[in-house]
């Protein structure tokens, strides 16, 4: 066969046993896992609250915040390369291993220095299941319905587990201090090397042995699909992250309280809660018939219009709205944009591909806290909230080359039949 032959998936029919849910243990293992490491994430959330007891400036703050988001951002491409390279069980727990070394770090070192290489280093892993679950979904899931349906449910499980950080935390920092917030993070962490390593399956790299290391990342940077995919993705995701940067800002600036915060948050949660089940049976039965690249089109500005909109409130009750009014969006994108990327990626890139498109988030978190800050010096609110629209318009002006691309790929793609003639030649 030759190099190039482009590779098809077999049928479900073909290929899913008829114990379903079973078969798919491991995967559902994996989930869970991601979202109690998730659940104890606490160094990224209640980290400037660290930095304020040592004693660092709001611009000191900022800067490790800062370093923070980049080791993030790199850290997904990372994983999702040596999850082709080396095997996604190696990379997952070899990332949970350093996390459970690193994370308590944060709690106990106090130079400048030592806390923006701790800070870097936390970032990289961080967020480090993300591109190698994907990779896993994408290798073991052959169904374009099933895949959305766990991707559904894996940004579900994140979403609760976000929402427990932020519970939990806030009340163990009051009792026992923030120190040992960072050690529970630690102990996930290694927690969930253990049960990957129990429940994963035996490592092979996914990159043949004849095709040079460098031939994937190659060919992935010069895919246009995933170049289009991944800055449709940032400005989709840039409202998303304002969630957690934008909106404290206007709040903050309304003289609002913190507790009033929480409120949007719980407005979110509540959300993601009701709206999970039908949105993510309905997303399922869409990607049997659909590209998937309208409906990130429509996410998108879902997002920039719902968060955005937080620009003309001005109490606790219509900022609340404003979170909830984005959270369909926010479901829509991730199962959508997850989508794509296993219909883009060659099967010895599944990881690099899944994170690079990870890191979109990462640098939605470095990018909104940063148009919002602008906005809100140049023209207050206001801009502020055209701004974030802004974004979501233009993610989903992004998409029309993309599906444009897409489907002048399904227009010239040889046959099932015709690649199975090949075989052998």
């Amino acid at each position: 066969m030759p190099a190039t032959l482009p590779v098809t998936r077999p049928s479900s029919a073909q290929t899913a046993p008829s114990n379903g849910r079973r078969a798919y243990a491991h995967i559902w293992v994996l989930v869970v896992g991601a979202g109690a490491v998730r659940a104890a994430g606490f160094s990224y959330p209640f980290l400037s609250y660290r930095l304020a007891d040592l004693g660092f400036s709001t611009t000191g703050i900022s800067g490790v915040l800062a370093l923070y988001g980049v080791g993030w951002l790199a850290g997904q491409i990372l994983w999702g390369r040596l999850a082709d390279v080396l095997g996604r069980r190696t990379t997952l727990v070899s990332a949970m291993a350093l996390a459970a070394v690193v994370m308590p770090l944060l709690a106990e070192v106090s130079n400048p220095f030592a806390v923006g290489g701790a800070a870097v280093v936390a970032g990289v892993v961080y967020d480090a299941p993300r591109p190698v679950v994907s990779a896993v979904v994408g290798d073991d899931v052959p169904d374009d319905a099933t895949r959305a349906s766990i991707t559904g449910w894996r940004h579900f499980a994140i979403n609760v587990g976000a929402a427990v950080t932020g519970a939990t935390g806030g009340l163990l920092a009051d009792r026992t201090g923030l120190a040992l917030l960072f050690w529970i993070n630690a102990l996930a962490c290694a927690a969930f090397a253990l049960v990957a390593l129990r429940y994963m399956k035996a490592d092979s790299p996914r990159i043949p042995t004849a095709t040079p290391a460098g031939n994937g990342a190659r060919s992935a940077l010069r895919d246009v699909r995933l170049g289009l995919l991944w800055l449709a993705s940032l400005l989709a995701l840039t409202p998303v992250a304002g969630l957690f940067s934008i909106m404290p800002l206007l709040m903050e600036r309304n003289g609002m309280p913190a507790s009033a915060y929480g409120w949007t948050q719980v407005a979110s949660a509540a959300a993601v809660l009701l709206l999970s089940l039908p949105l993510n049976g309905w997303l399922a039965r869409k990607t049997k018939s659909s590209s998937m690249v309208g409906m990130l089109a429509a996410s998108s500005l879902v997002l920039g219009a719902g968060i955005g909109s937080a620009g003309l409130a001005s109490s606790t009750l219509q900022y609340a709205a404003a979170a909830a009014a984005a959270v369909p969006g926010e479901i829509v994108a991730f199962v959508a944009a997850t989508a794509i990327v296993d219909r883009i990626a060659p099967p010895h890139a599944r990881g690099l591909y899944a994170g690079i498109w990870g890191s979109t988030l990462a640098g939605a978190i470095i990018c909104a806290p940063t148009l919002a800050g602008w906005s809100l010096t140049q023209g207050g609110p206001g801009l502020v909230g055209l701004t974030t629209f802004f974004c979501g318009v233009l993610g989903a002006v992004v998409c029309l080359p993309l599906a444009l691309l897409l489907r002048q790929g399904r227009a010239t793609r040889p046959p099932v039949s015709d690649l199975s003639s090949n075989k052998g030649r």
